[in-house]
């Protein structure tokens, strides 16, 4: 893991809950993950002690990674496409799922996903996720009345999944066939000729006692990020409460920007003064400045004394236009340090038509080459592009959600 990327994984908590907030965390029971949705990758950010105890990882082994890597051949791909959507639309979700612990033995979960919304400007900062194991609960030992079937024939059509019973009702008929007399000593032999693989992806559904659970530990866990959230004053809650006239950038469309790896910032055009919604991890690096002294302010925090008022000109007429330009303008980092910036400044149309976004993409005049032979205009041109590609796709899939004048 870069050096980088490593720090921003490490002050994602610390930056708006305060230094104390693991400590804190690791006084909650139960098995969870928080992950951050702003960071490159969607990457987990801190890792409970129980899912360190359950899954058999260590911290270090989970931290910077993104939640696929509990995942296997037998995770059920529908179940991970409804985690996708509910993060798409930063909504909670409770479901079962088949996880993979380091050793490789599979384990059935409720997986609880919730997200943490910043009160002052609705963007989701962190989502939470609480795993309760679900037990096996063997079916094959079930007496009649509670299967709900008579004999042999309910123990095994208890253990066939619904989605794929019909699939097997052949081979079921025969075992029924075959083992219609038998008692329940004999269950353990009726399992034995269930087809290779399905008792380990029958699905198993979560009792109410395993979902309150979940439901009381994400609720501990929020409490504690609000509580502590407040020590920084970047407040945080369970429910959006973005202030009126901000539209928060989706978590869908934060992760597809996550992975353009260059400098640049989304500007929104509709609100006053036109201000930065997205800024890139490189741009970071290259000014200097955190996301949090970034979002919400107008690229002009880069200007200095020296900064050629002719060609902020230029931008603001292009702007105007709506129309896309390329400029040389002396900037200035965090630290005072300047820097000649050839920066492109692009409109982003959703897919009615209308501007949606400013992307500004920067590239210090300086800087090295990246190393395939690429000139910054043809750079600047590739993160255009790929920005465009992300807001149309989302605005395709959720509709217009950007002012419409």
């Amino acid at each position: 893991m870069a050096t980088c990327q490593r720090r921003r994984i490490e002050q994602s908590l610390t930056a708006r809950y305060s230094d104390w907030i693991a400590e804190a965390l690791d006084e909650i029971q139960g098995c969870f993950l928080i992950t951050d949705p702003g960071i490159a990758g969607h990457p987990i950010v801190f890792s409970s002690r129980g899912f360190v105890a359950m899954s058999g990882y260590s911290r270090e082994e989970v931290l910077g990674q993104n939640g696929r890597i509990f995942q296997g051949p037998a995770t059920d791909r529908r179940s991970v496409m409804e985690i996708r959507e509910a993060i798409r639309e930063e909504r909670s979700l409770q479901i079962s799922l088949l996880n993979y612990r380091k050793d490789g033995t599979p384990h059935w979960i409720l997986f609880h996903l919730c997200p943490v919304f910043g009160v002052d400007d609705g963007r989701v900062a962190h989502f939470v996720a609480v795993q309760v194991p679900i037990p096996r609960r063997s079916r094959c030992s079930r007496s009649s009345a509670e299967a709900g079937h008579g004999g042999a024939t309910g123990r095994l059509f208890g253990a066939c999944r619904n989605e794929v019973g019909s699939d097997y009702d052949l081979r079921c008929n025969v075992a029924v066939d075959l083992f219609v007399d038998v008692d329940n000593r004999d269950s353990t032999m009726l399992c034995q000729l269930l087809p290779a693989g399905l008792e380990a992806e029958e699905s198993r559904e979560a009792s109410e006692q395993e979902k309150e659970r979940a439901s009381d530990a994400a609720n501990s866990i929020l409490s504690a990020l609000t509580q502590y959230s407040k020590l920084t004053g970047k407040v945080v809650s369970s429910k959006r409460c973005s202030a009126v006239g901000i539209s928060p950038l989706s978590s869908s469309l934060t992760i597809s920007l996550g992975r353009i790896k260059q400098s640049f910032v989304l500007t929104d055009p509709h609100l006053p003064h036109m201000p930065i919604v997205y800024a890139s991890d490189e741009f970071l690096s290259l000014t200097g400045y955190s996301r949090h002294e970034v979002l919400g302010r107008n690229c002009g925090f880069l200007n200095g004394p020296d900064t050629d008022v002719e060609v902020l000109h230029q931008i603001r007429q292009s702007i105007q236009a709506e129309h896309a330009c390329t400029v040389r303008l002396l900037n200035y980092r965090k630290d005072g340090s300047s820097f000649w910036n050839l920066l492109h400044i692009s409109p982003v149309r959703n897919a009615s038509g209308r501007i949606a976004f400013y992307v500004n993409v920067q590239s210090d005049e300086n800087a090295k080459s990246d190393g395939l032979g690429l000139s910054p205009a043809m750079r600047q041109l590739g993160v255009v592009g790929t920005v465009k590609v992300a807001v149309r796709s989302l605005s395709i899939c959720a509709g217009p959600s950007r002012p419409s004048s």
